[in-house]
């Protein structure tokens, strides 16, 4: 019969005809026959199964085995012998039967008809030992499956035992080798198919015996953390985690990240490794294990390991949202990864080139899982846009993207940052920073923050960036007796001529300190402006003078060289002089004192109080970004409140008239002049570049900086609680006070107030009215006959006799913003740019100014955003915009310089022909040869061992400035891209 269905089998018949004859030999083994038929028959189907080259020849060959299992159970018992089994493992069936991938398929398909025979337990004891056998020789995922297969439907075969920890360690380094070799769709499918297979079967040896487990995880770490040169393991490992029982993931994690055997960098393979198992489709549990252990190595604070795996494999994560199937557990992590990454902005930026498209692709695919991700996505944002504040031109397209979506409440945002930091401790993540390759391109350097000291190096960046201070402050010469003073020098040399990214302000912050401020706290940028410029002003007063050479050059006439020189270098750049006046409204004494300022705290009006065409406001000018040109009157004086006005002479050609009019004390029910519409005199129509300064400076809807000016000089009413003492009449006397500029400084400090005291909640609360900021304003300075004779020295007979009002025009150069609700909280930034004088080299003084043809206007010269170590390209419309885009981030402090020209002082006209004559500052030798080393040093290290070094940094506390939780940066050192200035001598 075996002859017959060989024939059968072999022939060139049709299939069907086939089938016929095959179905007649089938039925007729079902009959009584001899052993020897048996055996013949039971050899022939063997050989079909294990060697047919076509599906149909295994098939006969599977039927007719089970046939001869079922109805001749002896000789297919006495046929299917271990010897037999033994043979087929180990040596393959015939010359090709190493070569067949049926083997196992043939034993699994034997073996249920020998389940109850005397041999059943050989046979089983023999495919323990030989399965493990197999899974040690690295099976293929076929093969492994098949494997699986056999053992989840006869568990008797499973080793036991120590055999069996074995062999689920091996099946585990099997899996680590798994490669599915084909993209295909179905080839992908059946490969998954094959992994879910073998995991499975490890959950069914561990849910009997869950001895094997830990051993089993222990070699999936090791082969997870090997840092050989070698192919980076499977992920279908992933397959294995998903089915260890979560209950045992606290011991395991405390196992693993408290094994000092494990080194950090094994550590850190090991996690980027388990990071990589997100785009594993089918794994279950895999985010919770990857976050487990991520919050495992920050509670034993392994904070340069969880750097670096976020950085490397954020963006990774990131990308995984775009596909529905692996979405839930890639968004868990990515979560995770940016609430908890908090001392640096770094992990943020990385994804923001990436959201934009990630928004868009998730509404297009309008599905429940996307409109979800959505949701949860822009909380995360929020999250960040709040923790890491003052990045407006890298935020904005991000912030367009998601404005159609829900935004988180501050409480809310609070909650997820508080309970994801790696840290509380102000001071553990303080030798990490953001990784800096390179000085930015914009030449400009950056400056460390060392625990929320952004208010300082915001304040520093603007100093730094008033040119004339900045020289001024170079040429300070060597021995000095200006401690602070020479520190600032060096601080400023290192950002002038360092070729790193970013410098450490450590020592400057020590010197400079405000003895009243909290360690680590968040602190207002305007008390330690002044506290600082009062410290170097006070020094200089006790110590050397440092503009000799200014008194040397006998650029400055006799009259007022005794008034400029003896000035300190702070009263030279940032003092100012006003005069407040009260008048008893009763006996019209007026009584005045003169005082100095180095800035001007501006209040907000009242809510009810409507500035533009106001009646009771000194009015202050709000100029386009032009080039203005001064009318050929200099200094174009109106009149003083209680002095007569006198007009101007008439021999040259008449001026236009101011446009506006400078209003003192009214009388009641007195109106005042309104205020002009056009702030220069030429119509706007027709002219382009006043047209663009109204448009971005001065939005109608909006307050402006000549509104809070103007506010801040109007006549104050002194009535009820607040009357005056009149010495005159000796009681109290309803009164009116003005303040008027007698003095404008060469930079103006204008601080904007915007934290004050509510009484309700008796907390400080923030203003976040927007203010139009203008670029060129003119200013209201009152002048004495003395001063306008000497300002107009060649020109006296241009200038009326008597006092009145020059208007001092001013350049826009800094703008400070804050950005939060708290004046103890939030974040510093600024915005700064190059203020250059207008009137070109070689010009004669005494001639009307021109534009050179290659002179910028104002509206072109570049802007630079400082933000603690990152220094971008900015624009002023990312200025006059920023608190339309983010409403938290308000201008706070400003800095503008006098435009020189003939209604400037002496003063500023020597600094300007100083700066001509003597051209960039030199520095003295030590400060030349202390940068020179440094930028030597910085240039010879490499990447890859400031890697090392930052790597293995430790983390000590720095005392009273120590790192806080919130906030990046702190001393590094000298190997890293960022340096800590050496001490100034």
């Amino acid at each position: 019969m075996d002859k017959i269905l060989e024939a059968v089998v072999m022939s060139s018949y049709p299939n069907n005809v086939k089938q016929g004859l095959v179905r007649r030999v089938i039925e007729a083994a079902k009959q009584p026959m001899d052993s020897e038929q048996c055996w013949s028959m039971l050899e022939l189907s063997t050989k079909l199964y294990l060697t047919g080259d076509t599906k149909y020849k295994r098939e006969i060959g599977k039927e007719v085995l089970e046939v001869y299992g079922h109805y001749h159970p002896e000789e297919f018992e006495e046929f299917f012998n271990v010897r037999f089994l033994l043979s087929l493992l180990q040596e393959g069936y015939g010359p090709l039967g190493k070569r067949s991938h049926y083997v196992l398929d043939y034993i699994q398909l034997g073996l249920q008809f020998v389940l109850e025979s005397p041999s059943a337990n050989s046979i089983f004891s023999l495919l323990r030992i030989e399965v493990l056998r197999k899974v040690c020789e690295r099976p293929s995922p076929k093969q492994c499956a098949k494997i699986s297969k056999l053992l989840t439907q006869h568990p008797q075969c499973i080793p036991t035992g120590k055999h069996q920890v074995l062999f689920c360690q091996q099946l585990i380094r099997c899996i680590g080798q798994f490669q599915c070799i084909s993209e295909g769709e179905e080839d992908i499918m059946e490969f998954l198919e094959q992994v879910n297979k073998v995991s499975g079967l490890l959950q069914r040896i561990w849910r009997t015996q869950t001895s094997a487990i830990l051993p089993s995880l222990k070699e999936l770490f090791t082969i997870i953390s090997s840092t050989e040169e070698q192919e980076a393991p499977s992920n279908a490992l992933a397959s294995v985690v998903q089915f260890v029982p979560l209950e045992l993931m606290d011991g395991v994690i405390r196992n693993l990240t408290n094994d000092d055997s494990i080194t950090d960098v094994q550590m850190m393979t090991a996690i980027g490794r388990m990071i990589d198992w997100v785009s594993w489709p089918l794994g279950k549990n895999i985010d919770k294990w990857i976050i487990a252990l991520l919050k495992g190595l920050a509670a034993v604070k392994k904070f340069s390991i969880l750097i670096e795996v976020t950085l490397s494999k954020i963006e990774k994560v990131f990308s995984k949202l775009l596909y529905p199937i692996v979405r839930e557990g890639a968004l868990c992590v990515l979560q995770y990864m940016l609430l908890s990454f908090q001392h640096s902005h770094e992990a943020f930026h990385l994804l923001l080139p990436h959201i934009p498209r990630l928004v868009a692709s998730l509404k297009k695919e309008d599905s429940n899982s996307a409109t979800s991700s959505l949701e949860q996505l822009a909380e995360l944002i929020h999250c960040m846009f709040f923790r890491f504040s003052g990045f407006p031109d890298l935020y904005e397209p991000v912030l367009e993207a998601v404005k159609a979506l829900p935004i988180p409440n501050e409480d809310r945002i609070k909650h997820l940052l508080g309970q994801n930091a790696w840290t509380s401790q102000k001071n553990e993540l303080a030798c990490f920073y953001p990784r800096l390759a390179s000085k930015s391109e914009t030449g400009k350097i950056g400056l460390i923050n060392l625990g929320n000291t952004c208010y300082m190096n915001s304040i520093i960046q603007s100093l730094f960036m008033a040119s004339d201070f900045r020289h001024s402050v170079l040429n300070l010469t060597e021995g000095n007796s200006q401690p602070l003073m020479t520190k600032l020098q060096w601080l400023f040399a290192f950002l002038e001529h360092s070729q790193r990214p970013a410098i450490s302000p450590e020592s400057f912050l020590s010197a400079s300190w405000p003895p009243w401020f909290t360690p680590g706290a968040q602190q207002d940028c305007s008390e330690y402006l002044k506290y600082l410029l009062d410290r170097l002003h006070e020094e200089e007063k006790t110590g050397k003078r440092i503009y000799q050479k200014l008194k040397e050059s006998s650029l400055m006439s006799q009259a007022v060289e005794h008034h400029y020189l003896n000035k300190t270098l702070i009263e030279k750049m940032f003092g100012g002089k006003m005069m407040t006046k009260i008048r008893c409204l009763k006996c019209l004494n007026v009584s005045s004192r003169e005082e100095a300022f180095t800035d001007l705290s501006l209040a907000f009006p009242p809510p009810d109080r409507h500035m533009r065409g106001s009646t009771s406001v000194l009015p202050v000018e709000e100029i386009g970004p032009q080039f203005i040109e001064p009318p050929e009157n200099p200094s174009q004086l109106t009149g003083s409140p209680w002095i007569q006005r006198k007009a101007p002479m008439t021999r040259e050609p008449a001026a236009p008239p101011m446009p506006v009019e400078t209003l003192g004390f009214q009388e009641p029910g007195e109106a005042a002049n309104p205020l002009s519409g056009n702030a220069s005199g030429v119509d706007a129509a027709k002219d382009p570049l006043l047209a663009f300064g109204e448009q971005a400076c001065a939005p109608k809807d909006s307050r402006s900086v000549p509104d809070l000016i103007n506010y801040f000089l109007s006549p104050e009413r002194l009535t009820a609680e607040n009357k005056y003492h009149c010495e005159k009449c000796a009681s109290l006397q309803d009164a009116e006070k003005v303040a008027e500029l007698t003095e404008g400084p060469h930079y103006l400090i204008l601080t904007l107030l915007r934290f004050s005291f509510d009484p309700r909640t008796m907390k400080r609360k923030k203003i976040l009215d927007n203010v139009s900021i203008p670029v060129v304003l003119k200013l209201p300075v009152l002048v004495t006959p003395e001063e306008t004779e000497e300002v107009c020295h060649r020109g006296k007979d241009r200038a009326a006799p008597g006092s009145g009002f020059m208007s001092v025009v001013y350049d826009l150069c800094s703008v400070v913003v804050h950005s939060g609700i708290s004046s103890e909280s939030g974040h510093y930034y600024c915005y700064s740019r190059e203020c250059t004088d207008t009137v070109p080299h070689g010009q004669p003084r005494d001639g009307a100014p021109k534009l050179a043809p290659d002179k910028q206007l104002d509206f072109e010269i570049q802007w630079y955003l400082f933000n603690d170590t990152r220094v971008s390209f900015s624009s002023f419309e990312s200025v006059s915009n920023v608190t339309s885009f983010f409403p938290k981030d308000t201008a706070y402090v400003l800095f503008y310089r006098q435009r020189p020209g003939r209604q400037s002082c002496p003063l500023h006209e020597a600094l300007a022909e100083a700066g001509r004559l003597h051209g960039e500052p030199s520095l003295h030798k030590d400060l030349m040869e202390a940068i020179s080393k440094d930028n030597i040093l910085y240039l010879q290290v490499t990447p890859a061992a400031m890697h090392r070094r930052v790597r293995s940094c430790s983390c000590p506390p720095h005392g009273p400035h120590s790192h806080p939780s919130g906030q990046q940066q702190g001393h590094v050192p000298q190997i890293n891209p960022h340096v800590q200035i050496p001490t100034a001598p």
